[in-house]
């Protein structure tokens, strides 16, 4: 009975292995290095070399005006993962160097290599930006705590925002940029625009900037200071002068130290921190828009930047009525939407059909980018040689500086007869736009031979009917007119309309929050339920989003007699939408109460308020 318990067990192993037998799964070699994109000058940073293989013989080269300090510092990395009994693999071997800069300027490391298995592999190169050393020589840290500890407001210079344009003199409808930035030497934990000037003069196109902002350094003004962009946007000046931008109101949750009394051993090993509110004023700018000249050629409708047009027929050759397509492609970068379609008289011989227009349009900070493509499509209903006039797009080209005109050439296209089409043209000017038929040949003479003329029938007008006639559709409009006059005057009424759909609206904005909370998607969620409570109050209290706090709301609220315990629920969901995006331990439990409290709030205002 062993010896058979033995055979079971081994056979039973062998078959375990077999189908186990590992298959390794190799991902391509890669080297890649990594480094700050902007460093002080005479601080130290890293730079980073990872390979995902074994290598050996690691070539940086010169690393020019940076300074080595340290390195390279060997680290190495593995794991094993199985699945489906398929055994996968990754190495991460990492070589980090210490270096330091010793001028001021932008420079690049070049491309550095190493050997894997015989074989030679090159990582990407880096570009740095050196920034000139903090004219004040106290760190950054102290001057954060020495402020927070004070318990004094924070000065102008540890945190703002500056209003830039990209050009300082543009031409009307030249696109300009202008970017809202925020300068800061705090911990600034978020920042949000809470009042954007209404940009009069110009038409705008909001640029779309990332949710994970990108973090930067700059020196300004002697010191660096950490960046980031808060608003982008295109502006398209409508007008010559000096156009001014108003100021811009942002808020930011800026965490500070708390210096607390100590209270046990413990306290002085763990620092508490605590978020403090701040309005920050980005300052009005302005920018000077010089006017087009004035020898503006015919057909010009205010588009400005660089254009090229080029154009295709798909046949010069055609038989009647056949149908033939002119595509004409204008491309290039400007303020592309005022891109008119050219108008073409063609030949009254052909059937034209409205053109069919694609607009494949792009918007990034340097402007609109792409091209407006045009389809003519016509059939020419009778033989012979026909021309197609050039078609012509005018534009200000700002290169230059002068008016441009774009043209396609004049095709020629020549036409012969369809089959079974006659030899005699019956007229140039076709009425119905079909092939000409002979329908008889004689003619039928009308007999009048015991012809006798009937009676006049008697007139409608005048009659029982006409009056009815008549007047029915006034007395329909007059009762229409009492039956709506209320709803007219309600729609009349902005703030009516929008209390009487605020619930509507808020419960739209939740739906989209569960799905956000079905995904896990913690900062959108949260970001969803602030948007629809603030907009179901503006509504609610007819007050403008902009003009909104939580002062006022608690105030109106008070006014209308709304419990105090339904508006501590309100300033208690804010303040957790506020500051539960930030924070690091918040779970789908958390989220799932919040939804259900901010429906229930709502519900609970909505019956209160019918009452």
């Amino acid at each position: 009975m062993r010896i058979k318990s033995v055979i079971r067990i081994v056979l039973l192993f062998i078959v375990l292995v077999t189908n186990t037998a590992p298959v390794w799964a190799q991902e391509p070699v890669r080297l890649s290095a990594s480094a700050p994109s902007t460093v002080v000058l005479d601080q130290p940073f890293q730079l980073v070399y990872t390979v995902n293989a074994t290598g050996k013989e690691l070539h940086t080269g010169d690393f020019g005006t940076f300074e080595t300090l340290a390195g390279p510092f060997e680290s190495r990395s593995s794991s094993y993962q199985i699945v489906n009994g398929k055994t996968s693999s990754s190495v991460s071997v990492s070589y980090t160097y210490t270096l330091q800069a010793t001028k001021t300027g932008s420079f690049t490391i070049s491309s550095a290599s190493i050997i894997v298995d015989g074989k030679k592999y090159n990582s990407n190169g880096l570009s740095i930006k050196v920034l000139p050393a903090d004219d004040n020589a106290q760190p950054r840290s102290s001057r954060k705590e020495t402020s927070a500890a004070s318990g004094q407001k924070f000065g102008n210079d540890q945190v703002f925002i500056r209003a830039q344009f990209s050009k300082s003199d543009i031409y009307e409808q030249e696109p300009v940029l202008i970017t809202y930035k925020l300068y800061t030497l705090l911990d600034v934990v978020q920042c949000a625009n809470k009042k954007m000037p209404d940009f009069s003069g110009f038409m705008k196109n909001d640029i779309e900037l990332s949710q994970n902002k990108q973090f930067s350094y700059e020196n300004f003004n002697g010191r660096n200071y950490g960046t980031v962009v808060l608003y982008q946007a295109l502006l398209y000046p409508q007008q010559a002068g000096k156009l001014k931008i108003d100021k811009a109101i942002f808020e930011a949750v800026i965490r500070v130290q708390s210096k607390q009394q100590v209270r046990s051993i413990f306290d002085d090993f763990f620092d508490s921190y605590s978020n403090v509110q701040k309005t920050i004023t980005a300052p009005a700018t302005e920018v000077n828009v010089m006017a087009l000249p004035s020898n503006k050629p015919a057909g010009f409708s205010g588009t400005v930047g660089s254009l090229s047009l080029t154009s295709t027929l798909s046949a010069q050759q055609v038989k009647a009525n056949d149908a033939v397509t002119l595509k004409i492609i204008i491309q290039g970068n400007g303020n592309l939407k005022l891109l008119p379609t050219p108008e073409i008289k063609f030949p009254d011989d052909f059937e034209v059909y409205d053109p069919k227009v694609t607009n494949n349009f792009k918007t990034s900070t340097n402007g609109i980018s792409g091209s407006k493509i045009i389809e003519y499509v016509f059939i020419p209903r009778h033989g012979g040689e026909f021309q197609i006039p050039a078609a012509t797009v005018s534009y200000f080209d700002i290169k230059s500086r002068s008016y441009k005109s774009l043209q396609s050439p004049i095709y020629t296209i020549n036409v012969s007869k369809a089959d079974g089409e006659s030899t005699t043209i019956v007229s140039n000017n076709v009425v119905n736009k079909e092939d000409v038929k002979q329908l008889g040949n004689d003619i039928r003479y009308i007999a009048t031979n015991n012809f006798e003329p009937q009676k006049p029938e008697k007139p409608i007008f005048g009659s029982y009917i006409s009056w009815i006639a008549y007047l029915f559709p006034i007395l329909l409009s007059t009762i229409l007119f009492f039956a709506f006059r209320k709803q007219a005057q309600e729609n009349a009424n902005i703030g009516f309309v929008k209390n009487k759909k605020a619930n509507k609206v808020a419960l739209k904005r939740l739906k989209l929050a569960a799905k956000l909370l079905a995904e896990g998607k913690k900062e959108l969620f949260y970001e969803e339920i602030m948007k629809a409570v603030w907009n179901y109050l503006s509504d609610k209290l007819t007050i403008p989003v902009a003009n909104l706090t939580k002062e006022n709301v608690t105030t109106e609220l008070a006014n209308l007699q709304v419990a105090n315990t339904l508006i501590e629920q309100f300033t208690s969901i804010l303040n957790t939408c506020e500051f539960a995006r930030y924070a690091p331990n918040t779970g789908k439990d958390a989220m799932g109460n919040l939804y259900d409290e901010s429906i229930a709030a709502i519900s609970q205002l909505e019956n209160t308020m019918r009452k």
